[in-house]
């Protein structure tokens, strides 16, 4: 596999990791200023939000990134900045659109919620943090689209930066602002979460500056390939939108499923448990889900998104150049990497989840369950991405769509009567069979399309396993010794507990993995050069 693949991975997932971890540890201060009853009110803000801005984005980013990169592999250079061109005044109109739609439908989106008196939030108040978010549409678009061109030229690092910094300021903004709100204006929480959204707009200024400087760092160099091209002239915008346009469609859906999924559930979920009489604990169980728990099973999944935005050039370059043999590499090692990172996080998080969920927000059984029973789903949200970013490299995109539609009307059939079921699990277990589907049939296309076997890779995913197995046994021994003798009380109780655990389970997953020559087979010298100095 391409060093280049291993470090642009790299550089995306560290950037996407300490994002993440930024976007998880946040939340425990915020919680504690708005408490557990207001910081609903924000995740009804952000779903919306999310689904509005992979509209206004249309997959043209990504798209953005692989039409580059084809185009720069021929040394056609100048294309790509034709279309940079136009590129960023449709993402400024596509923006400025969306942001309309979104603020004008606040107040529909909130008759939908709630449907119940019961329920905590007014339409109001739903419909107003809606409106506050979605100010951020009218920069986002064009940001995500300078990301994309850079990507395309293999240079992730601005990515990763930007991302870091827009999160950095939107998270002292949140927090600052929440709260001065509460503390020093005197006002109510739910006025503090309104201020919360609206950082989401400051955060993205921040990120554009740091590409603006990037841009002009790299500038001489894009240029002096420029130089080297042959005229753009020869394309016609016509002739570039239109190929742009079969990509668009798989990459808007790649981005908006997990948005889509949880907005059928927000549609969903209060009234099926209202109709149960749940209704006064719906709004909570509803944050648990899709909010507080949710945060924590997108972790491992960061881990996938590094892997397909890094993906995505580099399977095109190959599969431009016909060389199957990069193709048939990046995949073993993208899959077998994707599993050996994810696998143990998850495991972590199902059986510390009492633990992480007093950590961070507060002792709560019901939440600890969610979070244990939904956990699992995060190695099926990676794979999604990371099997969708393999389509969308070798051009089927047509699969991407039937399977993304078929996973998506699953969720649809069965969110209700599972959610009649078994309530809050119900609806994890749709979006479980959702995302099996959908996984299922890209693998299948994957290896018809790619003619790509590999018995090697079985062994090994059956390897980590086994791996998987032994630091859960030895991680739950751990915990249950702990808890022997003293039972967890308060958050530092928790920290401990959850440090001392993912010690043990770090040491004896690394160890396992370094004396059976896995974790060597897969990051190759990089990392041999080092353990063979340990005895390994």
């Amino acid at each position: 596999m391409s060093s280049n693949l291993i470090k642009g991975t790299a550089i995306l997932t560290i950037g996407l990791f300490l994002s993440k971890a930024l976007g998880l540890l946040y939340v425990i201060p915020f919680y504690a200023i708005v408490g557990e009853e207001n910081i609903g009110l924000y995740q009804y803000a952000y779903i919306p939000y999310n689904i509005a801005l992979s509209v206004a984005i249309s997959g043209l980013p990504l798209a953005f990134s692989k039409y580059v990169s084809k185009y720069n592999t021929l040394g056609d250079y100048a294309t790509g900045r034709k279309l940079m061109k136009s590129g960023m005044l449709i993402m400024a109109i596509t923006g400025v659109l969306s942001f309309l739609a979104l603020y004008f439908l606040a107040e529909p989106i909130a008759h939908r919620v709630r449907t119940k008196d019961e329920q905590i939030f007014t339409i109001e108040e739903i419909a107003g943090v809606i409106r506050w978010v979605s100010f951020a549409l009218l920069v986002v678009p064009v940001m995500s689209l300078v990301r994309g061109f850079l990507q395309g030229y293999q240079k992730m690092m601005p990515t990763s930066v930007s991302q870091l910094i827009e999160q950095i300021v939107r998270i002292i903004v949140v927090l600052v602002g929440a709260y001065v709100v509460v503390n020093f204006m005197k006002e109510s929480p739910r006025v503090a979460v309104n201020f919360a959204v609206f950082a989401a707009f400051i955060g993205a200024l921040a990120s554009c500056g740091v590409l603006y400087w990037y841009w002009r760092k790299y500038k001489p160099e894009f240029d002096s390939y420029l130089m080297k091209s042959p005229p753009a002239g020869e394309i016609s915008y016509r002739e570039i939108y239109k190929e742009l346009l079969v990509y668009i469609f798989p990459f808007v859906l790649v981005g908006v499923i997990n948005p889509i999924y949880q907005f059928v559930d927000m549609m969903t979920f209060n009234d099926t448990m209202g109709s149960m009489g749940l209704a006064k604990v719906t709004d909570v169980y509803f944050t648990m889900l899709n909010f507080t728990t949710h945060k924590l099973v997108m972790i491992p999944v960061m881990i996938a998104t590094g892997f397909s935005m890094a993906l995505i050039p580099f399977i095109t370059s190959y599969h431009t150049k016909n060389d199957q043999q990069g193709i048939t590499r990046s995949l073993d090692q993208t899959y077998q990497i994707m599993i050996f990172l994810t696998a143990p996080i998850v495991i972590g998080l199902i059986v510390l989840a009492d633990e992480f969920y007093e950590l961070l927000y507060e002792k709560s059984a019901m939440g600890a369950e969610v979070l244990a029973n939904y956990a699992p789903v995060a190695i099926l949200f990676g794979l999604y991405t990371i099997t969708a970013a393999i389509l969308q490299g070798i051009n089927r995109h047509k699969w991407i769509v039937l399977s993304s539609m078929l996973g998506l009307l699953c969720k649809l059939a069965l969110n209700i009567p599972l959610i009649k079921l078994f309530e809050t699990n119900g609806a994890i277990l749709a979006t479980t069979i959702g995302y099996t589907i959908a996984v299922g049939l890209n693998i299948v296309v994957i290896k018809k399309a790619l003619n790509y076997k590999s018995e090697m890779v079985i062994r090994r995913i059956i390897l980590i396993g086994l791996l998987n197995l032994v630091m859960l046994v030895a991680v739950f021994v751990t915990l249950k010794g702990l808890t022997a003798i003293s039972v967890v009380d308060g958050k530092a109780h928790a920290f401990l507990y959850i440090a001392i655990c993912a010690f043990v389970g770090a040491v004896v997953y690394g160890y396992l993995s370094l004396k059976t020559g896995l974790a060597q087979k897969m990051f190759g010298e990089r990392l041999t050069k080092y353990t063979s100095k340990l005895g390994f």
